[in-house]
């Protein structure tokens, strides 16, 4: 399985929430913009590490779901999404 990171950058993100329909583990944050839960999604079990600082939130998946993220970040109309697989 791929290991991937989520990445929304904040400055780019105006809360239009695309992302949300396509991809359960995003959520809409406390400051009205999306961030990642991976506890969101009520039908798979997900396990992923969240940092969410001023700047940007930051989620790495381990898992078989990068598709679906992308098709979040492809989903965003400001580009404020983006995934890449990663490094072990």
């Amino acid at each position: 399985m791929p290991r991937y990171e989520v990445t929304i950058e904040k400055d780019a993100c105006d809360g239009i929430f695309a992302c949300l329909t396509r991809d359960p583990r995003f959520i809409e944050g406390a400051d009205g913009l999306a961030t990642v839960d991976p506890d969101a999604d009520p039908v798979y079990d997900c396990e992923g590490e969240v940092t969410d600082n001023e700047e940007r939130v930051v989620a790495t998946f381990d898992d078989d779901r990068i598709d679906e993220a992308q098709q979040a970040a492809a989903a965003c109309p400001t580009d404020a999404i983006i995934v890449e697989e990663v490094g072990e």
